[in-house]
């Protein structure tokens, strides 16, 4: 395929943003090579600034269940944007949406808006600290919550051990309130409980992961979170940025029918404008301002277009719930298929699933954590990246991102997907 013109877009962008992106996973730094510069995109296909088409599995991060362009999406913006983009009032569509969140999630009976995953998860940890009275947060190795300076954090030495930050510009004093436990592990998690008594606000983590490719939770992981925290007397954060309103019209708390205290939103509810939210039961979030004494505030949280774009997208998922089972399907005949090809082709591999999310790590053994994921071949994950780049695939340009089905995907798509599988991996071996 030709770039040219994306190649240049990125050598103009790179004189006047940083990296030449606005978001770093944007760049292709994990891949190698020049980023491609979308132009437009529609259903399950994006095309590039020259003229290339793609089969889309990033779906703009997840929120694109119904693909590109949806035309109530789109015609919800279009009218609502004819009236006012932004007045830093209320308005009714903010309240007719949260109804309708709050009807289609169990566990919540109220709900705040924001701009982005990062402020809700950042929100709702400011939330169960002043909540409980206690400073630190627990959070799991390759879990992603945004770039708040509390999740910024790498593991430490021991099990044990205070996280240090992983980034420039993170205090070490925010770091010793961060504690980092091991994905699927009940083990670390009840060892950071035990070795800080009643100083853990709360546990916060992607109940099925995303950011270390899709790891799905081991049975009886979620539910051994949820007696731990209620022994300890801790707050269960779910985010679910990613699998809101994705796995499940109430996403992974009905899913797996668990119970989480807070619940970060993001992605679905904006119909994939910017937006984020985070919930509770009436008690915890009646500690918000101007109710409670927790301060979060946002100018431009709630706005018009995001809701409209939002109240369109979460109305047709409940409305049509079979949605869920059709992608689902989907994903498991994506599957299928990519492992035959791949046997076929004695590449190795794990393939994790759960509902429409997937991702192929090229390793031999079990993918089910941080750990475990950084041990796949990377080498090989960029290879078959720019591979099924060139056979007009896109997925996420990162090994430690996950893919997300659209409804838009027919049939066809995804058996030329496997296709471009095979034609790849035959020049893997």
């Amino acid at each position: 395929m030709n770039y040219k013109r994306s190649s240049d877009l990125f050598k103009a962008a790179k004189n006047v943003i940083p990296g030449g992106v606005n978001s770093p996973v944007r760049a292709f730094s994990a891949v190698g090579g020049d980023p491609v510069f979308i132009k437009e995109a529609k259903g399950a296909y994006l095309f590039d600034e020259d003229g290339n088409k793609y089969i889309d599995y990033i779906n703009s991060w997840g929120p694109l269940i119904l693909g590109h362009a949806f035309q109530p999406v789109v015609d919800a913006v279009i009218e609502k944007a004819k009236k006012g983009t932004s007045f830093g009032t209320p308005t009714e569509i903010e309240t007719t949406i949260a109804e309708l969140a709050v009807s289609m999630v169990p566990n919540i009976d109220k709900i705040r808006f924001v701009n982005s995953g990062t402020e809700a998860c950042m929100s709702a940890v400011r939330l169960a600290r002043g909540f409980t009275s206690r400073e630190k947060v627990i959070k799991f190795a390759g879990c992603y919550h945004g770039h708040s300076d509390s999740f910024l954090i790498q593991a430490g030495s021991g099990a044990i051990t205070f996280g240090t930050p992983n980034s420039p510009g993170v205090t070490q004093g925010t770091a010793k309130d961060t504690l980092l436990a091991t994905y699927n592990s009940l083990e670390s998690v009840e060892a950071l409980l035990d070795a800080n008594k009643e100083e853990v606000a709360c546990i916060i983590l992607e109940p099925i992961a995303g950011n270390m490719g899709c790891i799905p939770p081991k049975e009886g992981f979620l539910e051994g979170l949820r007696e731990l925290c209620d022994k300890h007397n801790v707050l269960l954060i779910f985010d679910e940025v990613m699998t809101g309103f994705r796995q499940a019209k109430g996403g992974v708390q009905e899913l797996k029918n668990i119970k989480a205290d807070i619940v970060c939103f993001g992605k679905v509810i904006g119909g994939g404008l910017p937006v984020g939210a985070f919930a509770a039961r009436n008690e915890i979030m009646d500690y918000l301002a101007p109710t409670g004494p927790v301060y979060q505030a946002g100018t431009l949280s709630g706005n018009p277009l995001a809701m409209a774009a939002g109240l369109a997208m979460l109305s047709e998922l409940n409305k049509k719930s079979e949605i869920y089972n059709s992608i689902a399907d989907k994903t498991e005949f994506l599957h299928l298929g990519i492992s035959k090809v791949l046997n076929e082709n004695n590449v190795a591999h794990t393939i994790n699933r759960e509902g429409s999310m997937i991702s192929v790590h090229f390793s031999e053994e079990p993918v089910v954590d941080f750990e475990s994921a950084a041990r796949a071949n990377n080498d090989t994950f960029k290879k078959f990246f720019h591979g099924m780049l060139e056979n007009g695939v896109y997925i996420a340009p990162s090994a430690f991102e996950t893919w997300f089905i659209s409804d838009a995907l027919t049939y066809e798509d995804l058996n030329e997907t496997i296709s471009a599988v095979d034609r790849v991996a035959k020049k893997l071996k």
